[in-house]
């Protein structure tokens, strides 16, 4: 594996993560993604191993020993949760990276917070409001799965209000906010034989509200349940798009990010319904907290999107102007650019020149250039041609819009 990273990866991008077990032990891992010569994705797990504990301190030093370990040093990003210590890991890994004179742009965008975990975040925040509500309707759900008669008797109810949906209730993962909104929205979708179960069922109401029970779902339970599906259905569709390992994600993250600012923004603005705009409004501000400040933008994920050839830098533009408004917008596209164009001249080789400079020395040769064009240029302050790669892609037009295109092909 080792002198297969030698020969087919140029930079990684890493993520990484600790855990504590049942007995009290801390473990790290450490994760490498690439794109090999054959422009194939790879996911390598580089280390999983016992730290002293979850300080950033700790977790710098092991990552820098691990990539000594396999004499990697070229690392293009580190992706980690939102936890604070992991502020002082990068902190500690940019150093290290910035003395080995391998870094991207100075170091200053490595540090990439995990999307997923932003969202999580956000969605658990707004599921604390209606925590009431979840716990009835979860109880109703735990109440029909937990004996195979009363199970009957609910798919009974289903029959008589002759719901369609075919998905049954389902048990969520309460530390698992995306099974959550699954058995909501399943049921939801069984409302009716719910509170036709409640009319026909007297042990149902007896276990839900006697004793520690807080009863049934009312109407007002399944009403503010119904107003909060369409956000979770945003955020879930959105984790699981930016979740896949199999996939370049790099591209993906901030059409994500766009496309959930978008939709809150709009509802916000077109909604009359009190409840939705109020809920929109309250996850706008939790969204505006890790994606709204215009001088947290990762430049590198901005130029992923760029670097789709079905976007280009129009469609990064439109939105920056959208989500941050004219002043702010200017202000990041000016900053892109000249991100893109450094990322790029970086990448160049140095020694060699550039490849319009190597074409002059070429042409110099009266062997090869027998009509005095290398004279031409040279007298005239000409060149053969300015527009650098990089200023070609951006020209060309874009790819036709497809949601099975496959950017490494």
């Amino acid at each position: 594996m080792q002198n297969f990273l030698s020969t087919n990866c140029g930079r990684v991008c890493l993520t990484t993560d600790t855990w504590t077990s049942n007995q009290n032990f801390t473990y790290m891992s450490l994760t490498a993604y690439f794109v090999d010569l054959n422009w194939k994705l790879h996911k390598h797990i580089l280390n999983f191993c016992q730290v002293t504990s979850h300080s950033g301190e700790v977790i710098g030093a092991t990552v820098e020993s691990c990539l000594n370990s396999w004499n990697l040093n070229q690392v293009f990003s580190v992706t980690v949760n939102n936890a604070s210590s992991n502020d002082v890991a990068i902190r500690y890994l940019k150093q290290r990276l910035n003395s080995w004179n391998n870094s991207i742009l100075n170091g200053d965008y490595i540090h990439l917070r995990c999307c997923a975990h932003v969202l999580n975040l956000i969605v658990k925040e707004r599921l604390k409001e209606i925590d009431n509500s979840i716990l009835k309707i979860r109880n109703a759900v735990k109440y029909v799965k937990s004996s195979t008669p009363r199970g009957l008797r609910f798919q009974k109810c289903v029959e008589l209000e002759k719901i369609q949906c075919r998905a049954l209730p389902c048990m969520d993962v309460e530390t698992r906010w995306n099974s959550t909104f699954h058995m909501l929205d399943v049921a939801l979708k069984h409302r009716k034989a719910y509170e036709l179960l409640a009319l026909k069922d007297n042990s149902y109401i007896a276990e839900l509200g006697g004793g520690k029970g807080i009863g049934v779902p009312s109407n007002a339970d399944w009403e503010y349940v119904q107003s909060i599906i369409p956000f979770l259905r945003l955020f879930n569709d959105a984790t699981i798009c930016i979740s896949g390992s199999l996939y370049v994600t790099s591209d993906m993250y901030m059409k994500e990010v766009f496309a959930i600012g978008r939709s809150i923004r709009h509802i916000c603005e077109n909604y009359d319904d009190l409840s939705t705009s109020s809920i929109a409004k309250r996850i706008k501000v939790k969204y505006d907290k890790y994606w709204g400040n215009s001088d947290s933008v990762n430049m590198l994920l901005l130029i992923a999107v760029i670097l789709n050839p079905m976007q280009k830098i129009e469609y990064v533009n439109y939105f920056l102007d959208y989500l941050f408004g004219v002043e702010k917008g200017a202000e990041l596209k000016l900053k892109l650019v000249k991100c893109l164009k450094l990322l790029y001249q970086q990448y160049q080789d140095i020694e060699r020149g550039s490849e319009v400079d190597t074409q002059d020395v070429q042409a110099s040769n009266s062997d090869i250039d027998p009509h005095g064009m290398a004279f031409f240029l040279q007298a005239t302050g000409r060149r053969s041609n300015t527009k650098s790669e990089l200023d070609r892609y951006l020209q060309e037009e874009c790819e036709p819009y497809s949601h099975k295109f496959d950017i490494l092909n």
